[in-house]
């Protein structure tokens, strides 16, 4: 499990439009909020994505970028941000690195089947690439205005 105050993981993956994004690409410039989350078009999931959505303006007024990522593809990311009018970036993580890097990529028992999965988890991370926080398992429910409250409580300003 990472904790607050170590570096983060550093990250180079797609986002929906098949470009790199590296956490390297903030460092000096903007805080970053990282979530992970199971799978595009589900219901939690897709709560999570609009509220990020409906928040990022406000994100963006304490210098802070949103990233949502999960294993699906690109396309299945640009589907989502269609359906949705999403207006964040989503990290396809196809090889599974990030989610290993970030340790979201856990056992999951349901129905006595135990597969592998994405548990859903968020992390601030600030201007010099560290962890300010790591918040695994958290519910989907009013999850982007919590951590929007926690970034209003650590003052980031541009």
């Amino acid at each position: 499990m990472l904790v607050k105050g170590q570096k983060a993981p550093a990250f180079s993956v797609e986002n929906e439009s098949g470009k790199t994004i590296s956490l390297d690409d903030y460092q000096g410039k903007r805080n970053v909020v990282l979530y992970f989350y199971p799978k595009d078009d589900t219901p939690g999931c897709t709560i999570e994505a609009n509220d990020f959505t409906r928040l990022a303006n406000e994100f963006s007024g304490f210098d802070t970028v949103v990233l949502g990522a999960s294993k699906d593809s690109c396309e299945s990311h640009q589907d989502f941000i269609k359906k949705f009018k999403l207006n964040i970036a989503l990290l396809s993580d196809t090889s599974g690195k990030l989610c290993v890097d970030y340790d979201v990529w856990r056992e999951k028992v349901r129905a006595g089947v135990t597969k592998m999965a994405i548990l859903r988890s968020t992390f601030i991370i600030n201007k010099a690439g560290e962890l300010v926080e790591a918040y695994y398992g958290v519910n989907h429910e009013s999850h982007a205005e919590s951590i929007l409250e926690r970034v209003k409580q650590l003052h980031y300003r541009p």
